[in-house]
């Protein structure tokens, strides 16, 4: 199995889903709030905060007398920021950041690695249960950047609330999946379903829940999300279920739609050390539930290698927008897109298992497909390994996070694939 760097910070980082049976995790996974790692106070600071691993509450939060992240979080105004110095932070309950305490639009309140420096959130301590997350965000407006979160006993980072942005974050070894969206309490009303979140140029891998391995996924935004919640940028790799999974109910209807783009799902379906299950689905991109129709936007994404589909509709019946993106080398097939009215443009499939099945429109004659064992679109253009400068698998990380890929499945010069999209061109795939 190829092993892949995926982080300008770690000399080798470990490489690469979900489904129903999530939904009951999700509704009786809610920490209550006393037992959440979280502060009385409500007296708000004047200004930044600095926390450190050792960090008291009783110390006023300057860089030379750091406090607590508990009693920091309650304090922290809108448009102030909260710096997490760098080292571990060991907890053995959910960090919370409770409904009401938000930023607004034009201020959010920020808690984000200082300077260089690497904090990591370790739930080592946690149990294997649905009310162990590591960190829970039901406020909204808040901006997490540069964190790492590893080994809760549920989800890395859960995400309730609306308008958050997470950036720069690793989640890994977590015992579901790494970053989740859904509703804060099963009693939450479609409207208060999270939405607008932005999750950008994060890194998901390794995560595994060891009672089925069905429902550890790199990235979800399933069962009961609400519309605008955005990927960009973003890295599933090695997560023991899907890299992506946006999965609907019937119980809960149809979830808003979300946007996927310049993101890469590989070797999903198992963890690097080869740990995997029968259940483990191993979808790179899993777009749908329950035939319940949502119209989702896939862009400039890429899938590698998976153990089952490269993107799949997931029996999702509605109208899926998967423009300029990449398939190759997945398990069973590149592109799985069964039934619908699927608006497929400039993608590329190379290599896969089974033939793609693309029902749906083929804007202007331009997606290639991989059917019956070769790469062609309707007007006759072929594709072949020489179109490609590399077919050896390369995924790092820069140091602001986005995914570099060197020459790995970037068109060859002279590729016929370049300019051969539309609008007249742009080139076919996500390179």
């Amino acid at each position: 199995m190829t092993h892949i760097c995926l982080s300008a910070a770690f000399p080798l980082l470990l490489l690469g889903g979900g489904s129903a049976g999530a939904a009951e995790l999700i509704d009786s996974g809610l920490q209550n709030p006393s037992d959440s790692v979280a502060a009385s106070s409500t007296t708000l600071a004047a200004g930044d905060l600095y926390v450190a691993p050792g960090g008291s509450a009783s110390n006023p939060g300057t860089l030379a007398s750091p406090t607590s992240l508990a009693n920091a979080l309650t304090q922290i105004a809108p448009g102030k920021t909260i710096y997490l110095r760098g080292g571990t932070y060991s907890f053995s309950e959910t960090v919370t950041i409770e409904r009401g305490n938000s930023g607004t639009s034009g201020q959010r309140k920020n808690l984000v690695a200082y300077g260089s420096e690497k904090p990591v959130f370790d739930f080592s301590a946690q149990t294997f249960a649905s009310t162990n997350r590591g960190l829970q965000m039901f406020g909204d407006y808040w901006l997490v950047k540069g964190l790492e979160v590893k080994n809760a006993g549920d989800n890395g980072i859960f995400i309730g609330g609306s308008y958050n942005r997470l950036e720069q974050i690793e989640a890994h070894h977590n015992r579901d999946t790494g970053i989740q969206l859904g509703r804060y309490a099963s009693t939450a009303s479609n409207s208060e379903w999270p939405a607008y979140n932005e999750i950008i140029r994060s890194y998901s891998h390794d995560n595994y829940d060891p009672d089925d391995g069905e429902d550890a996924d790199g990235f979800a935004a399933k069962l009961t999300v609400g519309p605008g919640n955005l990927f960009d940028g973003c890295i599933a790799a090695y997560n023991v279920d899907d890299g992506w999974d946006l999965y609907s109910k019937t119980d809960t209807g149809a979830i808003g739609v979300v946007t996927i783009r310049n993101s890469i799902s590989h070797h999903n379906g198992q963890t690097l050390d080869g740990t995997s299950t029968t259940n483990s689905d191993g979808n790179g991109f899993k777009l749908g539930g329950e035939k319940i129709a949502v119209n989702h936007i896939v862009e400039n994404s890429i899938a590698f290698q998976n153990k089952k589909h490269g993107f799949t509709y997931n029996s999702n019946p509605g109208s899926i927008q998967m423009k300029n993106n990449t398939s190759w080398q997945n398990g069973q097939s590149n592109f799985a897109f069964d039934v619908g009215t699927h608006i497929f443009t400039n993608n590329l499939s190379f290599e896969g298992g089974a033939s793609d099945k693309t029902s749906g429109t083929d804007v202007s004659s331009t997606n290639v497909w991989w059917k019956n064992k070769k790469s062609e679109n309707a007007k006759g253009l072929l594709a072949s390994a020489a179109d490609f400068v590399s077919l050896v698998p390369s995924v790092t990380r820069a140091a602001d996070g986005t995914p570099v890929m060197g020459n790995f499945l970037k068109l060859a010069t002279g590729s016929d694939l370049i300019g051969s999209g539309t609008p007249a061109g742009t080139n076919i795939g996500a390179r």
